[in-house]
């Protein structure tokens, strides 16, 4: 089975929760490629007429790549499609179990709601997402899920990272459409 993921951009406001790197020089060169894995999932999934969001997980042990994905939410009719949760069922089904705890999660964008409640449920340890989403976020902006008292596992959350090269891929994405 094959997961996708999703992107989205837009810097403001980085919750409480929320580590933002405005500098990327404090970041490990390995985030910024794993970052780059998660975009290029994303340009796969705009090639593919889905909104251009990237997800990858990644034992930060070792630094294997256990999984990566991009939405397919339009090819595959399903609305739970979202790169996140395709990477993260993926990652499961590749360890054979519902929990991911000591794996990270990158992802292009700011996750929503749906996609925040499955990282809680699968216990990983931290989140790492490019582009900021003011309208459909859940981690920085809406409900901050992670904040939450009737969420069970807070992950840690850094965002912001290649968040330009994520917002463009969105950005250039609906400019298209409204085309």
């Amino acid at each position: 089975m094959f997961f996708p993921r999703v992107a989205l951009a837009g810097p403001l406001d980085p919750g409480p929760a929320t580590r933002h790197l405005g500098n990327m020089n404090e970041l490990p060169s390995r985030d910024l490629s794993y970052m780059g894995l998660a975009l290029a999932e994303a340009k796969a999934a705009a090639r593919a007429s889905e909104v251009p969001v990237g997800a990858v997980i990644v034992d930060p042990g070792t630094g294997h790549v256990l999984t990566s994905a991009g939405n397919r939410v339009e090819s595959w009719a399903d609305p739970t499609a979202h790169a996140e949760v395709l990477a993260i069922r993926a990652a499961c089904s590749i360890l054979g179990t519902p929990r991911l705890a000591g794996y990270d999660l990158y992802v292009t964008l700011e996750p929503c709601a749906l996609c925040a409640a499955a990282i809680s449920f699968a216990r990983l340890r931290r989140v790492y997402f490019g582009a900021y989403d003011p309208k459909g976020g859940a981690v920085d902006h809406g409900p901050r899920w992670f904040e939450q008292p009737t969420c069970l596992h807070k992950p840690e959350v850094i965002g912001g990272i290649n968040e330009r090269a994520c917002g463009q891929e969105l950005q250039q994405f609906f400019q298209k459409l409204r085309l």
